[in-house]
């Protein structure tokens, strides 16, 4: 039986993954191996952080968010909590274009948030005649 080198498909195959490792440094572009290695690190890489990327916009968000609260003399955990309290629904990401954008509507949802009804904790009452660890 005659020997098969399978060169079309092999060509195509290694011409596919070297035109995606194209602009790789030395041989990681040029070497197959190095190559195949260098482009599975970069797919693993790449899906990572595609979801790194949500938390790194949300930390800078609410950086933005945090230093606009600073300026009107509110805590970011307090704006955030007056506004929920105020039945606000605004994300993070539109707070914090308008802290960058738009400082006066920014300082009126400060306004809003610190005119929020104040909510009263709830004290739970003691059973009688028990003490701490429920010894009498």
């Amino acid at each position: 039986m005659p020997r098969v080198s399978h060169a079309v498909a092999s060509l195509k195959s290694k011409k596919r993954m070297f035109k995606k490792t194209k602009g790789f440094w030395g041989g990681r572009s040029k070497l197959y191996r190095s190559a195949v290695e260098t482009l599975q690190r970069s797919m693993a890489f790449s899906y990572r952080d595609r979801r790194d990327k949500k938390s790194d916009f949300r930390q800078l968000w609410i950086v933005r968010i945090n230093a606009a609260c600073v300026e009107n003399g509110i805590s970011y955990s307090r704006f955030i909590d007056g506004l929920k309290k105020a039945s606000v629904a605004v994300d993070r990401k539109i707070l914090s274009e308008l802290a960058v954008n738009d400082k006066h509507t920014f300082a009126e949802l400060v306004k809003l948030a610190k005119d929020a009804p104040k909510k009263e904790k709830a004290v739970k009452p003691k059973a009688p005649g028990l003490t701490r660890a429920g010894q009498k």
